[in-house]
């Protein structure tokens, strides 16, 4: 597929912003959710509903939203996969869209840190996220921003925690939460990643 000039361009410059977890009701509210609730946060903060599921007449594996926030173009998708296979979502609309790997921002759930914490870096590899995996596999790169959004670690077991819905204590965390995402993504647009890292980690 052949872009034109001002497609070319703007691929050059568009951010593909990705949360992470699991398509369907069920799953809307758990832990192993984060990255899906930061990225809802932050559509409705900017009018951008994400609902579309073909480009250019084909059909994705993600639903998106496409519009501009701070003068930047942005697509904002949740996989349609699960988890586990983030990466045939993430690969497919990299590859659509021609986005530049340094414009792919990936947000998820890490039990690594407490709730609430949040962790932004660069580059990396997936420790034991198998959303991150999936999407290091397709893209055959560690090269790429992420933001952790930090759910903490239970004692019992650990797919019971992730798939397991925050208590009431817990959400009033989380939502604070999802709105600092919101300010960290908008800080990247802006500023720049290491202004983020430096001023959010």
């Amino acid at each position: 597929m052949q872009l034109s000039i001002n497609e070319y361009v703007a691929s050059l410059t568009m951010k593909l912003i990705i949360g992470l977890g699991n398509p369907g009701k069920s799953y809307a509210g758990n832990r192993h959710n984060m990255g899906f609730q930061c990225l809802e946060y932050f559509a409705s903060r900017y009018r951008i509903p994400i609902n579309k599921r073909r480009l250019r007449l084909k059909s994705l594996k993600a639903k998106y939203g496409m519009g501009e926030v701070a003068g930047l173009q942005v697509v904002l998708a949740k996989p349609r996969t699960y988890m586990n296979n983030s990466g045939e979502a993430v690969g497919q609309l990299m590859r659509r869209l021609d986005v530049q790997m340094e414009n792919l921002i990936v947000i998820y759930d890490d039990m690594d840190l407490p709730l609430g914490k949040l962790r932004i870096r660069q580059s990396g590899g997936a420790a034991g996220h198998n959303g991150l995996s999936s999407i290091i596999r397709s893209l055959g790169s560690e090269e790429f921003p992420r933001i952790r959004v930090g759910i903490g670690r239970p004692d019992v077991d650990e797919v019971s925690y992730v798939l397991g819905n925050f208590t009431a204590e817990e959400k009033n965390i989380a939502r604070e939460t999802v709105v600092r995402v919101s300010d960290v993504i908008l800080c990247i647009l802006t500023e720049g990643l290491e202004a983020a890292m430096n001023r959010y980690n």
